[in-house]
C-alpha cells in the first residue's frame, strides 16, 4: 500500500513535464496501477491492488473548465509543457481554458488519456519510458 506522503515524495522531483516519464516509473514502484487527475482543483484519485485507492487534497484555488474543448490550442500547450516551457500550474490552467476535464494515467499500458467535460477522449499518448 502506498500513502500520499510517499506520492508527494515522487511528485517533489518533477519540475517540469520533462521530468513525467521518471514520475510514472517512481509511482509504478509504489505499486499505483493508474491514477484520475482533475483539472478543477488538481486532486488525483490513485489506485492500486485490491481496489485500494487514496485521494490526494485540492492543490490549487478552482479553475473554470471550458465546456467546449479546443484540441489544436491543447496539444500546443501539452507539447509545452512537455518540453519544460510551462510549470505545473500554468499547464492546469492551459488544460481548463482548452476544456481538459481531467486525465487518466494508466501504468499498466503506460498511457495518459486526456478527457473533456462530456468524457470524450481528446487525446491518448504513450508515456516514454
Amino acid at each position: 500500500m502506498f500513502s500520499l506522503e510517499q506520492i508527494r515524495e515522487a511528485h517533489s522531483k518533477v519540475k517540469s513535464g520533462a521530468d513525467f516519464p521518471g514520475y510514472i516509473q517512481d509511482l509504478k514502484l509504489l505499486g499505483i496501477a493508474n491514477y484520475e487527475t482533475f483539472v478543477t482543483d488538481g486532486h488525483t484519485t490513485y489506485k492500486g491492488a485490491n481496489d485500494y485507492s487514496i485521494d490526494s487534497p485540492a492543490k490549487y484555488e478552482r479553475l473554470q473548465v471550458a465546456d467546449i474543448s479546443n484540441e489544436t490550442q491543447f496539444v500546443s500547450d501539452l507539447k509545452a509543457h512537455q518540453q519544460g516551457k510551462t510549470n505545473y500550474p500554468r499547464f492546469c490552467s492551459d488544460c481548463a481554458k482548452s476544456g481538459i476535464e481531467k486525465w487518466v494515467v494508466d501504468i499498466t499500458t503506460m498511457t495518459c488519456t486526456y478527457y473533456d467535460k462530456a468524457e470524450n477522449e481528446i487525446l491518448i499518448e504513450k508515456i516514454p519510458r
